[in-house]
């Protein structure tokens, strides 16, 4: 895919196509975005709906001089990002009833980590393990994210002004996507190894859509290519050992998603297939971000290991961990319960009579057929927990 500034990989950049934007770019990528008439009518839909109608161009004058008030003096990522958590910290405070992390004072504090989590949301998987960094006084994460999301030239500039690059999904043809994931790859491990810089990507491409976590051993896979390639006889185990994979699990009681997800199921499942809207994406994005997500609880793991022979063992580890750090809520054992499954598993847990309130007032506003499915996404991690998935 490319993108309008046309960045083209040099020895001394090598990168530079799919890298997250440095310090000293920062201020002209925030000078171009201020002026961007996409980004501007998209914020003015989202927050002058009425302006935008009977005044655009009006509405785009407002949006871009707020832009430039808000990012006024911003010549730094850290800085550009210091901006954002202020609305981070509101929307967690707003949408969130607690938000609980463990395991973090267990690793280096100056160490760099590849933090691979399970993923249920576009943006907020991410933004939670920057938030959990960031009220512990570490740096943010370089964040791994899909070049199908970048489909608006703004929305490519706004994420890797946020420490985004780019993962290749759309390369055309069999060598294309080779070369790309060689490039990801060692910038990846550049990152670990050389700029001691953490990263976070999903264990898998797509969002579980049905409540199942799983790690795609193909992932695991390309994070080796470039350890491969510069070491012909380097043992798979130290090629994994050196990007210190620490799995991450990350738990909502309630997910802003899951009508729209269990839409998807259900249009697949009844259709054989699912038309993803223009905006899609974007939408899913805001809906995170905005909607009620009830608890959140972050759980760091621990780095695997040297012992690691194949990428579907390093897979299972991650699975491991992410399961076992997985915390259900009530939200989840009443969905097992209404759709009537393992009654064993539901029968001794501590549901209070508003933990049912909340979920049958949720239930209520899901349409009829889509129940199923959105019941599914609820129930799946407690009987995934006990080792009752039937795949």
């Amino acid at each position: 895919m490319t993108h309008h500034n046309n960045a083209t990989s040099t020895p001394s950049d090598p990168w530079a196509n799919i890298r997250p934007y440095m310090d000293h770019e920062v201020a002209d990528v925030l000078a171009r975005l201020s002026r961007d008439n996409e980004l501007l009518n998209a914020l003015t839909r989202f927050r002058l709906p009425r302006l935008a109608r009977w005044a655009p161009p009006l509405a785009r004058a407002l949006a871009s001089h707020a832009v430039r008030r808000e990012i006024k003096g911003a010549d730094s990522v850290r800085e550009f990002q210091m901006r954002i958590a202020s609305y981070m910290v509101r929307m967690i405070r707003t949408t969130t009833d607690a938000f609980d992390v463990t395991g973090l004072d267990k690793l280096d504090t100056d160490g760099a980590y590849l933090f691979i989590g399970n993923h249920r949301d576009i943006s907020l998987d991410p933004a939670f393990v920057n938030y959990a960094l960031y009220q512990a006084d570490r740096d943010t994460v370089r964040i791994a994210i899909g070049d199908n999301l970048l489909k608006k030239p703004y929305v490519t500039d706004l994420m890797r002004l946020n420490k985004s690059f780019i993962v290749p999904r759309s390369a055309r043809g069999k060598r294309a996507m080779l070369a790309a994931f060689q490039q990801l790859s060692a910038y990846i491990r550049h990152s670990i190894t050389e700029d001691k810089h953490s990263i976070w990507m999903a264990q898998r491409e797509g969002r579980a859509k049905n409540g199942i976590d799983q790690t795609d051993p193909a992932i695991i896979k390309m994070l080796t290519i470039a350890s491969r390639t510069s070491n012909r006889d380097a043992a798979f185990g130290d090629a994994i050992a050196e990007l210190k994979l620490v799995p991450v699990s990350i738990s909502y009681e309630y997910d802003p998603c899951d009508v729209q997800k269990a839409q998807e199921l259900y249009d697949i499942d009844t259709k054989g297939s699912y038309a993803k809207s223009e905006f899609e994406d974007i939408s899913s994005i805001v809906a995170g971000i905005t909607g009620t997500k009830g608890r959140v609880q972050l759980r760091f793991g621990t780095p695997v290991g040297a012992d690691m022979a194949t990428p579907d063992e390093v897979a299972a580890e991650i699975d491991r961990q992410v399961i076992g750090g997985y915390r259900l809520f009530p939200s989840h054992y009443l969905a097992l319960e209404a759709l009537g499954d393992a009654p064993e598993l539901v029968a001794r847990r501590a549901i209070t009579r508003e933990d049912r309130e909340r979920f049958n007032a949720r239930l209520a506003g899901v349409p009829d057929a889509l129940r199923p499915y959105w019941l599914a996404q609820y129930a799946n991690p407690v009987k995934h927990k006990a080792g009752r998935l039937n795949n």
